[in-house]
């Protein structure tokens, strides 16, 4: 049975999750083979701006590229932000075929904006500082988002590969205070292998984008990424 065809079986349940929890969360199913398009199908998709076909994220790149599906199912309730920036509680459960492969993903995302600003309300309305209900005031992670967490991911929803390339890889360059035109080769080989661990190179057009903003080749970045591997 093809990928595609399996996954189609669970659209109805992305519109059975989508109803449930309504106009305030997004339920994406991704087909991961396809990272450039591989949204197959989305409910609610005005929360993140994205459509179907549209691409994967940074976070479901990292996740498979570093393989981290392969002793669990799902993650939970991890930090998220939209184009516009709004926060979302997200949480996603992998579909794997029978080798373990991720061959997909459910991705639910909570716009949390509103509850925010009436938590924002509430606190106002409180007006005692450092007033707490519990002794402990520390968040108490489970399991699952402690593995989202360990990611070191902040997942953003872009719309189009070229913004997503665009976030990736202007995200690693602010990291160094070099500009690309000043670094030197070993420098230039820790970016590559910086994007690597991120996925980047999974994309479609993520050679030449990673050529053009480190000012050098196509045939300088493949060999930059026979290096590190």
């Amino acid at each position: 049975m093809e990928d595609l065809e399996r996954l189609t079986k669970y659209i109805p349940i992305v519109h059975f999750i989508g109803e449930i929890l309504g106009k305030n969360c997004e339920v994406v199913l991704h087909d991961v083979t396809k990272p450039d398009n591989s949204i197959v199908e989305i409910v609610n998709g005005h929360i993140s701006g994205r459509k179907v076909n549209g691409p994967i994220t940074d976070l479901a790149l990292k996740i498979m590229k570093d393989k981290n599906y392969k002793d669990k199912h799902f993650i939970c309730n991890y930090e998220s932000v939209g184009k516009s920036k709004k926060p979302f509680r997200s949480s996603s459960y992998f579909i794997k075929d029978e080798h373990n492969e991720i061959i997909g993903m459910i991705c639910v995302n909570v716009d949390l904006s509103d509850l925010i600003s009436a938590r924002s309300v509430i606190e106002d309305a409180i007006m005692l500082a450092n007033f707490t209900i519990t002794a402990n005031n520390k968040p108490n992670h489970t399991e699952q988002q402690k593995s989202a967490l360990d990611l070191n991911v902040l997942e953003s929803f872009e719309d189009n590969i070229e913004d997503l390339l665009l976030s990736l890889i202007k995200g690693v360059l602010s990291e160094s205070e070099i500009a690309p035109e000043r670094m030197s080769p070993k420098e230039k080989i820790d970016v590559v292998r910086k994007l690597n661990e991120k996925g980047v190179f999974l994309l479609k057009g993520g050679v030449s984008e990673v050529a053009k903003h480190l000012e050098a080749s196509e045939a300088t970045i493949y060999r930059y990424l026979n290096k590190i591997k």
